[in-house]
């Protein structure tokens, strides 16, 4: 794993590579870390599901191939960028609604463009651009009162096993 730090008053950026893999709890780790507190659990959320996607549909869990991700913030936006090294793909037309409950995929697009204020994607749909804005409001965890995973799965018509 990389890892080039770079701060002023008013940026901080950080580049991690890593092997494609599911194990991303230190990746997450360092990806959250200057995330304030009241949205960091959706944050970490949403980029989980970023490079899971990355991992699994465009790396195919190839762990000779890698998966970059530059992460900044600037002012009070904070910016990942996630590349891998895939083919690309087609991204569906209904990335804003919840797919319904047979589809065994779809859902993670879905909650990127719930959390983050911006989702982009590259021509080649091999890099991925998530903007959160500190001043936006939190969709899942707004400071007062916290919410459950149980009133998440309520609001999404999400079914528990």
């Amino acid at each position: 794993m990389l890892t080039q730090p770079f701060t002023n008053s008013l940026t901080h950026s950080i580049t991690l590579s890593f092997a494609s893999t599911l194990h991303l709890y230190p990746i997450l780790d360092l990806l959250v870390v200057k995330i304030p507190p009241h949205f960091r659990d959706e944050i970490r959320l949403g980029l989980q599901e970023a490079l899971v996607n990355a991992v699994k549909h465009g790396n195919h869990l190839d762990p000779q191939k890698k998966i970059l991700v530059q992460f900044s913030t600037i002012k009070r936006d904070f910016w990942w960028i996630i590349i891998d090294e895939g083919k690309g793909y087609s991204t569906p037309q209904t990335i804003h609604s919840m797919p319904e409950s047979h589809y065994e995929s779809g859902r993670g697009l879905c909650l990127l463009t719930t959390i983050f204020d911006e989702v982009q994607w590259s021509e080649q749909h091999r890099e991925l651009r998530l903007c959160k804005r500190s001043r936006s409001p939190s969709i899942f965890f707004p400071p007062t009162p916290p919410l459950r995973w149980w009133n998440l799965s309520l609001n999404f018509g999400l079914t528990g096993r």
